[in-house]
């Protein structure tokens, strides 16, 4: 029996392992490392990294000139910042996603300030509403460069695979609200609605453009997670 046991460990980490190094192999392989500047190890074992990795991975599987840039540190009009996961432009504008790397079932009202995470064990947790906290991304990132036509935002909250979305309300037409497996479907079909409003080569300027806010320092995050504490103790 316990030779039994012993060989049934041995198989359960042998697959594990194997699993990890395909992991890490395709890790190599997608731009993300460069983009966002984060280790294997610190993607892997962080919640948020990883649902931003995951996503990431999705996104580049869109066909078409594009970028995509990751954790954009923006300045806000009161001398703040806001933080945006995950900004992706193409011909038919700027993709803005906002990334919950959440589990349970997930309620929620546009017109609301928080939303709800309930788990099978009743346990509730409240968060802040992600279109509003997606809003305030895309109106820092059109003032960031000087973009004034609204049209061009396309805002994406993108939960995890994981969790149920079990009421969602919307009413804005350019907000979606999806499971990261539906990512290319809703892409599709808003690209199949939308006229193009960017040339390759303004898509490759508004990159760079935006580049110079990815890769912030540990002071700039530690003052963007202080003025969001100080915000929420308010």
């Amino acid at each position: 029996m316990e030779q039994l046991i012993g060989v049934i460990f041995i198989v359960y980490i042998s697959l594990f392992a194997l699993a990890t190094l395909k992991t890490f192999l395709e890790f190599q392989m997608s731009s993300y490392r460069l983009a966002s500047n984060h280790t294997f190890i610190q993607t892997f074992f962080n919640k948020g990294n990883w649902g931003e990795y995951k996503i990431y991975t999705e996104l580049e599987k869109v066909k078409g000139k594009k970028r995509i840039l990751t954790n954009l540190y923006l300045p806000k009009k009161d001398g703040s910042t806001t933080e945006v996961d995950l900004v992706m432009i193409t011909k038919f504008g700027f993709f803005v996603i906002e990334s919950k790397n959440y589990g349970g079932w997930i309620f929620g009202n546009e017109a609301n300030r928080n939303w709800t995470q309930s788990f099978p064990n009743k346990k509730k947790f409240k968060f802040f509403n992600p279109i509003w906290q997606n809003k305030g991304h895309i109106r820092a990132l059109q003032e960031t460069l000087a973009i004034t036509d609204p049209t061009w935002m396309h805002s994406l909250i993108v939960f995890s695979n994981r969790c149920e979305l079990k009421k969602i309300t919307l009413t804005s037409p350019t907000v979606h609200v999806i499971k990261k497996q539906k990512i290319k479907r809703v892409l599709k079909k808003i690209t199949a609605k939308t006229k193009p409003v960017l040339t390759p080569e303004e898509v490759e300027q508004y990159a760079q453009a935006l580049e110079p806010y990815t890769h912030a320092d540990e002071k700039t995050k530690e003052l963007h997670i202080e003025t969001i504490k100080a915000k929420l103790s308010r």
